[in-house]
């Protein structure tokens, strides 16, 4: 048995849980233990854009915002169990990566 980490990260939050729930459920379905959805601290990157184009004016500004949110799973599995996971369709706002462990 080895130790994988499933890092999740994605912008869209629904579609991050949903993920998340479909490999939690494959970890309980084959009886491998794993310690659950480990949440991180959600990144905000801030964008300020100047709102008169032509630069005349008084100097207002928008704040433009992309919050991209972090997910942690470890599981203890063999082969056979890693390779069901990496079959499950991933949504487009989401991003998986892999760490094993020994």
């Amino acid at each position: 048995m080895q130790t994988a980490r499933v890092i999740i990260t994605g912008t869209d939050y629904k579609k991050l849980t949903e993920f998340c729930d479909d490999v939690i459920d494959i970890a309980k379905k084959s009886g491998a233990k794993h310690s659950g959805i480990i949440p991180l601290k959600t990144k905000k990157l801030v964008v300020p854009v100047r709102r008169g184009a032509s630069g005349g004016g008084t100097e207002t500004y928008e704040k433009f915002q992309l919050r991209i949110h972090k997910r942690i799973i470890d599981i203890n599995a063999d082969d056979k169990i890693l390779r069901r996971i990496m079959r499950v369709d991933v949504p487009t706002d989401v991003q998986i990566s892999l760490e094993l462990n020994a």
